[in-house]
């Protein structure tokens, strides 16, 4: 896999969505969970290609980029949280719950096989 810069990484352009997406639905939120759950999920769906980027940045050292993607992964398990939390707050709707919750998932499923690809595969 050749890649010139993190940009190209399916998992950046998947996690940025997501968080774009994230971002917008949570400044909808009533005031009072604006800066309290609001600024959670946008924190951890942040994190998740923050990470990433991080790690791409230190792709040199196989350990360090591994530990990064764990880290992107550990922050899409948070998001998945602050979405439930969300959602059972009766915040949004089952559908955008669902539709956001796949799409987490979907970032999840492909870090993870990102991380195995790394492990086994990269020089």
């Amino acid at each position: 896999m050749k890649t010139k810069s993190y940009r190209e990484l399916e998992i950046y352009q998947l996690s940025y969505e997501l968080a774009m997406q994230i971002h917008r639905m949570s400044l909808k939120l009533p005031k009072y969970e604006l800066y309290e759950e609001g600024s959670q999920i946008r924190r951890s769906s942040k994190g998740i290609c923050s990470c990433i980027v991080e790690g791409y940045g230190r792709k040199k050292y196989k350990n360090d980029f591994v530990k990064f993607l764990v880290y992107a992964q550990a922050s899409c398990d948070e998001t998945e949280v602050h979405l439930s939390f969300i959602h059972d707050s009766k915040y949004i709707s089952s559908i955008l719950y669902e539709e956001l919750k796949e799409k987490n998932d979907k970032v999840g499923r492909k870090i993870n096989k990102f991380i195995q690809y790394v492990e086994t595969k990269w020089k």
